[in-house]
């Protein structure tokens, strides 16, 4: 297994011989305005450029779009992907989405879909607390993690855009993932607080999941997340984690 941090959300990760791209955002550096009533918002997005070209990203055997939130999903995506792509979303509003956009081979992930032998299985999530959501929940939307299984490779769970909650807890509990990769930038919209994990939710994770290796993704390319690699590195260090969790920059690829 392999893990290749992109930019923010995106990702590959190559699996049982598969290669899959997670949550394309393939627009240039600064070709969005900041997201509204967020932190930062002199800041336009993408904060930084793709550490490779976009050809390397259509290369994959599939694609799975975990929301279609600008950061995770984009007209420069849209366009530039191969429509015969297998891509797998979270929901029919979503799939809709893709088909209307030429896509055509489009699945709804479900408990147990199947790709080449990979089980994918649909997680839940929560795109911020409970008081969030009672505020903003039509804004935040619905959102999903995958958990990637093959009696050749570790379980992976991709738990998404969530903060640490019941949902997190019961799919480590089920699923017991020997891999976890966490969105965890610590994302703020003003006066609602965290959107996704920060590095106190990355703890909860470590103590939840003792003997799982975690990967930390989601960082330092929307102007929305607020924690950098560097504090969330030297609050593991200082907790004695650090030796369980992966903090790749951009274009790193971690070997599993």
């Amino acid at each position: 297994m392999k893990f290749m941090q992109l930019r923010n959300a995106t990702s590959i990760i190559e699996y049982a011989g598969r290669r899959f791209l997670i949550d394309p955002v393939l627009a240039d550096k600064g070709a969005y305005p900041p997201f509204a009533g967020t932190v930062n918002a002199h800041l336009r997005n993408p904060l930084v450029d793709l550490p490779v070209p976009v050809e390397i990203l259509c290369e994959v055997d599939a694609v799975i779009v975990t929301h279609t939130h600008l950061d995770h999903w984009d007209e420069d995506a849209e366009k530039l992907l191969p429509k015969g792509l297998p891509l797998f979303a979270q929901n029919e509003k979503d799939a809709a989405k893709f088909r209307s956009a030429g896509f055509l081979r489009v699945t709804v992930l479900t408990g147990e879909t199947t790709f080449e032998g990979i089980t994918l299985s649909k997680t839940q999530g929560q795109h911020g607390s409970d008081e969030t959501m009672a505020k903003l929940g039509d804004r935040l939307g619905e959102v999903c993690g995958v958990v990637l299984r093959h009696p050749d490779e570790k379980t992976l769970y991709l738990a998404g855009d969530t903060v640490w909650n019941r949902h997190v807890a019961e799919s480590l509990q089920k699923y017991a993932p020997e891999v976890i990769v966490v969105n965890c930038g610590d994302a703020q919209i003003i006066g609602c607080g965290s959107i996704i994990m920060g590095k106190r939710d990355v703890m909860e994770v470590c103590q939840a999941a003792p003997d799982a290796t975690i990967i930390a993704s989601h960082m330092e390319a929307m102007n929305h997340a607020v924690l950098t690699r560097k504090e969330l590195r030297d609050y593991l260090e200082g907790n004695g984690m650090m030796r369980r969790v992966l903090v790749p920059e951009d274009g790193e690829t971690c070997v599993l």
